[in-house]
């Protein structure tokens, strides 16, 4: 009976165990057989073809040398250890990452924290370390290494909405705070970029339910992209697409205008510098 593998695995651990399964069999093994000759136990063979456990270096090396494979397991391992930050990033981010490098048009807005594209080194060190990331530093890297699109010659137009709640949530410190809204407030000058927050006053609006942005390209096109308590739903279809449309221009309504908008980054931005100087401060952001 073949394998059930784990629907929600990576290509590449699908890869690997699709490999094991098929030289087991060919070589007229049971998963107990193989295990035995492996020093393994069962269960992990089990585990492994059916996507459950993520193979080591020793795992592959074992089975090339076992299987006389001439290496194969040894690049599918490579491979799973190459792309396991991808396999980290919700369904269609990999997509919309492409998509966000070619766009001449930028609408975003940020319902809980600064989405990646404008956070600054202590704010994504912050977020990225706090899911356990091994590869911290790369993953970091590779997140400001977006802003690129911000600094061309000819950047895309921007207009980034955040809820009142972005630039009040302490992420980091005071001082990764201050950094932060500093650079919000530089962005929000710059001749093509648009910064507006939606105040906590506003009550209930349209962007609670997460984060959304819709990017424009030069052809007139357009695509979508939502996310969600970590699930990420990239939006292709003309209906969705209009609908993220109307629901961002719906919130956007709700937003104080771009010079108040720019008048209260600058203030949340010099609370946080006070408090990052004065460690007895005792008023809150």
């Amino acid at each position: 009976m073949p394998a059930q593998r784990d629907p929600h695995s990576s290509p590449a651990i699908r890869a690997f165990a699709n490999e094991l399964t098929a030289r087991r069999e060919m070589a007229g093994h049971t998963k107990v057989e193989l295990a035995e000759l492996l020093g393994y136990t069962p269960q992990f063979i089990g585990q492994l073809e059916a996507c459950k456990n993520v193979p080591s270096r020793k795992v592959a090396e074992d089975l090339d040398t076992f299987f006389k494979s001439d290496g194969v397991f040894l690049r599918l391992w490579e491979n799973i250890n190459d792309t396991k930050n991808v396999a980290a990033l919700p369904p269609g981010f990999a997509d919309y990452l492409t998509r966000e490098s070619q766009a001449t048009e930028l609408r975003i807005y940020s319902a809980l924290l600064v989405v990646g594209l404008f956070q600054t080194e202590g704010y994504a060190e912050t977020i990225i370390g706090g899911f356990g990331g091994g590869n911290t530093p790369d993953l970091v890297a590779k997140r400001l290494e977006r802003k690129s699109i911000l600094e061309r010659e000819d950047p895309p137009r921007v207009w980034l909405v955040l809820d009142e709640g972005v630039i009040r949530r302490t992420i980091g410190g005071p001082q990764v705070m201050a950094e932060q809204l500093r650079y919000l407030h530089a962005l929000s000058r710059l001749p093509k970029c648009m910064v507006q927050i939606v105040p906590y006053s506003a009550g209930y609006h349209e962007g609670l339910g997460g984060d959304l942005t819709v990017l424009g390209f030069a052809d007139g096109s357009h695509t979508g992209y939502t996310e969600s308590a970590g699930i990420g739903v990239l939006v292709e279809q003309p209906s969705g697409i209009s609908d993220l449309a109307v629901r961002y221009d719906l919130l956007r309504g709700h937003a104080l205008p771009v010079h108040e908008s720019r008048t209260v980054l600058k203030e949340a931005m010099e609370n946080y510098e006070r408090l990052g100087t004065d460690p007895m401060a005792q008023e809150q952001p």
